[in-house]
């Protein structure tokens, strides 16, 4: 079982690396895990120069904190965790394509058997509110209904994962796919993959990794 000190530094590691990857810039993305009633999360204007392990706030579901200041974020991550047993980790991220796409409004398609990763045929993107706000959280649950991940319309994206490792390595695929399909749309007419090839690849993922 991982103590308090050893998930404070994978979570310090994780940070870094989502900013190393191009996920994060400046304050903008936080990352959060599980921890006894509530959660340890990234600090409110934490940049991946100055964060440390010690930085990560102890914070309750409702938003108090033992000491420090949670990311602005943190009714985010909480309710996705009040609403999904499963969900260990969350990262939210403004990595560059996830926001370009989540900036149409559209949903990500089954342009790639990959979509099927997060849990279903395609990845919601859900309807603009304002950042910071429960009105937010509460879209980012129902958006993630049967699903991992998510696009926030004109903002981001968000995911959970059973680990810290697989949230951020589902925050990373996402991006991957939403630049891929960008980069399919300007090529031409995408195909998308059936029911019938969607169900399938589906089928595949259950138990993968």
């Amino acid at each position: 079982m991982v103590d308090a000190e050893g998930l404070r530094d994978e979570l310090c590691r994780t940070y870094r690396a989502m900013d190393a990857a191009g996920l994060i810039f400046l304050a903008a993305g936080n990352l959060s895990v599980r921890f006894g009633g509530g959660m340890l999360i990234s600090p409110a204007g934490a940049s991946a120069a100055a964060i440390t392990p010690a930085s990560f706030v102890e914070t309750a579901f409702d938003g108090s904190a033992q000491a420090g200041r949670p990311s602005s974020e943190w009714a985010m991550h909480a309710a996705i965790y009040e609403a999904y047993p499963q969900a260990h980790s969350v990262v939210h991220t403004h990595s560059d394509h996830c926001v370009a796409l989540a900036a149409t409004g559209e949903n990500l398609p089954p342009f790639h058997y990959m979509v099927a990763a997060f849990g279903g045929d395609d990845v919601r993107c859900a309807p603009y509110v304002h950042w910071a706000t429960r009105a937010l959280a509460d879209s980012a649950v129902a958006a993630l209904r049967g699903r991992s991940a998510c696009l926030l319309g004109n903002h981001g994206m968000i995911c959970h994962g059973k680990t810290i490792g697989a949230a951020f390595n589902a925050a990373l695929r996402l991006e991957v796919l939403s630049r891929q399909y960008i980069l399919a749309r300007q090529a031409g007419a995408v195909r998308l993959l059936d029911d019938a090839e969607m169900r399938a690849a589906n089928e595949r993922y259950i138990g993968y990794g």
